[in-house]
Parts: structure tokens; C-alpha cells; sequence
């Protein structure tokens, strides 16, 4: 059996976003319906020459309190929730004069964009709207028999079914399971506000809320389902891109680009990371992007295949043109110059993101990991450390060199999964062990990795003589550091704090290499 299609016979309209409005209104009109609406929009609809009432003159309650209350009525919120199917509605209905509302078109005050703007208290708290997300809800509550629309996108689907006859159940329920999560977002945007104001990074009650950019082809793997969402915040990155050329990006390519943006961004001086599977396989500063680029490939030109490539400056041609000389998944950078898009222009499936920024990587924010039955919240890792916060806890102490090697590895070291020890020379990693359940192995996978990639260039030491190391935390015994002096470093960073430092200390002292305590970790799991 054929469902019938339920016609709009009479609609209420308005909307902050003013964008497919006219077509919206014309629509309507040239299928009869009546058009209600308030201010702004009413006014747009008559300028285009469309017949509106004003929703004041169809309740006979004027707007009051300075438009806080004007569609918070029963001739509203009635003719939006009463049941057609029912007799009692409709008899209670025609008893208060209550005209039924077969469509609402709702988007609500700007919120996010007023906060956005820098906007005062005041001004944010008035653009929190009350009676449009009444309306909302009660409109997709009593979907049966009302249309709910809360977004341009949504207008053409509309028009399509005003066509056909009117609207069938199916588009109604799809309506309103999308007003639910607009409303629900909204609602979260403003207590995630609210507690901001009062300086409460993990409130009681935490919600989240985002909206689906892609829909992935899959996740991790083929067998799992994947999507991009966006949480709504200014934060360069991802959610900033434009996609300029390459293939369709997968969930491992937009994980791994995240974790290669963020470590490109803790650097001032023109700087490349590569990644691979999230971790860093080379990283360096220069004074420009070209000479970081060969620097950072050098101390792992193999896990370099294939691999995620950042940079914090504009993209040249001629950084452009190294870059594509090796197969890359992805480049990302704050923009690119004219020249380098004609060279990556020749490699189709290279994807390359432009942000139009870079993260500030002190800013503070919340990061979320989902585990069973629930999800853990935690401030991001901010921490920055400075040579004022370093204490030299050898009797040799680092030479400037030496020092400037150690700040930017540990910063790397930020940026690499645990157990972490970084290699690091002249401003660029030489070896990196990542991700182990010893710090020993780490240590040790690095230096054969530096040693690999010192055989490759055909040089005749491993790159990580003469270096300096980072350890993400502090070693537990000194058989660790014993093992970075083994690969040849001469100074060592580390956050301290084992029960054992002072025999890591004296380990230190013995083979002659200085050593300084961060007093801060950088754990990443």
C-alpha cells in the first residue's frame, strides 16, 4: 500500500540564517501554504514580495521582553504538538482557536559564532535562544504530522517532496532525528561555555557534540566504520583544511596528518615532520623548508615512504619538488605558493591540505579517549619547556649547542608514543625508538635505525655520534642511559623524578656527558 504524502498547509518560518530562505518561501507559497514568521525573516520574505503573517497577529500576543517571548504561546506550541489523529486534540484545538502548524523552519541564534567573535558576556548569553529550540523540539516530537527543517541544506529534499504531493513519514522521522542533534549540539556548545566561564575543564556533567564532515570508506580497518566530525572549535588543523588534490583521505591518513600538524607547530624556525602510523620517523628545523625537509629525511628515509609530511611555513616549489620526489600520502601546510601547486599538480593521487593556519600548541583544550563504558577527558598537553626550566644536574653542563639540541628534542619527544627516546643533531632527530615497553629498547631501536640510515647515505659512523638524546620520562635505571651514551650521545634530557636518579646521575657523570631534568614528562599513549 502506497503511504500518503501529508501536505504543508501552513508553515512557520524563522531563521537566523538567512541563506535559501526566498527559494524556501517561494516554494511554499506556489503550493499554497500559509506562511508565518518574525522579524528578520518576515521582513526578507516581503521584500521579496512573498504575503507573510507576522506570528504576533496569528496569536494576538504581541512580542515582549525585547523579543525574548514571542512564539512561547499556546496558539505556537499547540498548533506545532497537537495530534491530527486524535479527536481530543483537535476538538481542544477549535474550543482556543489553535490553527495547526504542519511545518517549522528553525536555525537558531548564532551561539557559537557570537562566542567566536569575541563577544562579551552579555552578548553571548543573549544569543542563547530559548524559543526556537521549544519549537524545534516540540515539532520533531510530533513528527507524525509536522515537518521540522534546522538547516539550508535540508530545503531542496522539501521542495522536492512539496512536489510530489507532501511529505512521507520517513522524511519526517529523518527530519527530526537531525533537530534532536541540532538542538542537542547547541545545548552542549552553551555548557561547554558555561563552564568555561567558570574555569571548569572536566564539569560534572560533560558533553560532546560534533558535526559529520566525510564519511570515510572505513577506519582502521576495512571491517570498521568511519567519519570525520567537526567539533565546532577554531583550532586550525583538519577541521580547517581544504583538500586542494589527491585521492579521498582514510581514517589512518587524517590520524596520522593530526599527529604530524601538531609536532610541525612546536617549532619556530621553518620546520618538516614526517610521520608514520602516528609516530615521527624525522623531524628537523632550518633556515628554510628545503634544507629541513633533507635533514628530517635523513634520519629515516625508509619508514619515510609513504609517509605524512607537515610543514609550518608556506610551501615552495622547490621544498614542493623534493617532497614528490618520494612516495607521500599526504603534505600539509598552512598554505602553498602558486609555483609549488603546479609541481604536486603532477602527482594525481598525492592528497595535498592547505589549513590557513597553524595550532598554537600552548593553547589548552580537552582531549577524549574512548574506553569501555565510557571515555576519559584530560587537559591536552600544553606543556612547553624552556631552557629557564631546565636544571643541570651533572658536572658537565651542555654547551649552547648542545642545549638548543636538547629543547628541540625534547619537544619531539612530546610527539612520540612511550616509551620514547629521541636522537637529535643540529637541529634535526638522527634516530627515534618509539612505542616501547622499555625504555632500554627504545634507546636501542633508534641508534639501529640511525646506524641503518648513516649505512644508506654511505657514511661511515651512525648519525648518533656526537648527539644528544630525550627520553619522554625519566629512566628508571641507568642501564638506559648507559644506553644512549653507547649510541654516542653527550648530553641527555629527561623529566627526573625516579627513587634511582641519582645512580642515572652518576652514570652520566662517569661517561663524561652532561645531563639536565625537565621536571615536566611528556607521556603519550
Amino acid at each position: 500500500m502506497t503511504e500518503n504524502r501529508i501536505p504543508v498547509r501552513r508553515a512557520l518560518l524563522s531563521v537566523s540564517d538567512k541563506a535559501g530562505l526566498i527559494e524556501l518561501g517561494r516554494a511554499l507559497a506556489a503550493h499554497g501554504t500559509e506562511l508565518l514568521s518574525t522579524g528578520g525573516s518576515a521582513r526578507a520574505l516581503r521584500e521579496a514580495g512573498l504575503t507573510v503573517k507576522d506570528v504576533s497577529e496569528h496569536t494576538g500576543f504581541p512580542e515582549i521582553l525585547d523579543g525574548r517571548v514571542k512564539t512561547l504561546v499556546p496558539q505556537v506550541h499547540g498548533g506545532i504538538l497537537g495530534r491530527r489523529d486524535l479527536a481530543s486534540h483537535q476538538e481542544q484545538m477549535a474550543q482556543h482557536n489553535i490553527a495547526p502548524i504542519d511545518l517549522v523552519c528553525v536555525n537558531l541564534y548564532p551561539f557559537a559564532a557570537t562566542v567566536a567573535s569575541g563577544a562579551g558576556v552579555e552578548d553571548c548569553i543573549e544569543n542563547i535562544d530559548i524559543g526556537g529550540p521549544a519549537m524545534v523540539r516540540a515539532s520533531a516530537k510530533n513528527h507524525d504530522h509536522v515537518v521540522i527543517l534546522t538547516s539550508p541544506d535540508q530545503y531542496a529534499g522539501l521542495i522536492s517532496a512539496l512536489e510530489a504531493g507532501g511529505t512521507l513519514h520517513a522524511e519526517r522521522r529523518a527530519y527530526a532525528a537531525a533537530a534532536y542533534a541540532h538542538t542537542a549540539a547547541y545545548d552542549s556548545m552553551i555548557s561547554r561555555w558555561f563552564a568555561q566561564q567558570a574555569g571548569d575543564l572536566l564539569p560534572q556533567t560533560l558533553t560532546l557534540s560534533g558535526t559529520r564532515g566525510d564519511l570515510l570508506r572505513y577506519g582502521e580497518n576495512p571491517h570498521q566504520q568511519a567519519a570525520f566530525y567537526r567539533d565546532g572549535s577554531m583550532r586550525p588543523g583538519l577541521a580547517s583544511a581544504r583538500q586542494v588534490q589527491g585521492k579521498a583521505l582514510s581514517y589512518n591518513n587524517l590520524n596520522d596528518t593530526d599527529a604530524a600538524f601538531e609536532a610541525v607547530a612546536e617549532f619556530s624556525a621553518p620546520s618538516v615532520v614526517i610521520v608514520k602510523h602516528a609516530n615521527p620517523c624525522g623531524v628537523a628545523s632550518a633556515a628554510t623548508l628545503e634544507d629541513a625537509w633533507v635533514a628530517a629525511l635523513r634520519c629515516d628515509p625508509v619508514s619515510a615512504f609513504g609517509g605524512i609530511v607537515a610543514v609550518n611555513r608556506t610551501l615552495d616549489a622547490a621544498t614542493a619538488k623534493r617532497i614528490s620526489a618520494i612516495f607521500t600520502e599526504v603534505i600539509v601546510a598552512p598554505d602553498a605558493e602558486p609555483e609549488a601547486l603546479e609541481v604536486l599538480a603532477a602527482k594525481k593521487n598525492l592528497r595535498l591540505l592547505l589549513t590557513g593556519g597553524l595550532p598554537d600548541p600552548k593553547a589548552e583544550g580537552l582531549a577524549v579517549k574512548t574506553v569501555a563504558g565510557g571515555f576519559l577527558a584530560q587537559s591536552r598537553d600544553a606543556g612547553h619547556v624552556t631552557e629557564a626550566d631546565l636544571k643541570v644536574v651533572t658536572k658537565r653542563a651542555p654547551t649552547e649547542a648542545e642545549m638548543r639540541d636538547l629543547l628541540f628534542a625534547f619537544r619531539v619527544a612530546k610527539h612520540v608514543k612511550s616509551n620514547a627516546v629521541i636522537y637529535a643533531k643540529d637541529g634535526a632527530t638522527v634516530g627515534i625508538g618509539a612505542g616501547q615497553m622499555s625504555r632500554v629498547d627504545s634507546a636501542r631501536i633508534a641508534a639501529r635505525k640511525s646506524a641503518d640510515a648513516a649505512e644508506a647515505a654511505g657514511e661511515q659512523e651512525p648519525l648518533t655520534t656526537g648527539s644528544v638524546a630525550a627520553s619522554d620520562a625519566f629512566f628508571p635505571f641507568a642501564d638506559g642511559l648507559e644506553s644512549v651514551v653507547a649510541a654516542g650521545a653527550v648530553a641527555v634530557i629527561q623529566p627526573g623524578g625516579s627513587i634511582r636518579d641519582q645512580d642515572v646521575i652518576d652514570a652520566a657523570d662517569k661517561a663524561g656527558i652532561a645531563m639536565v631534568f625537565t621536571g615536566m614528562r611528556h607521556f603519550r599513549h
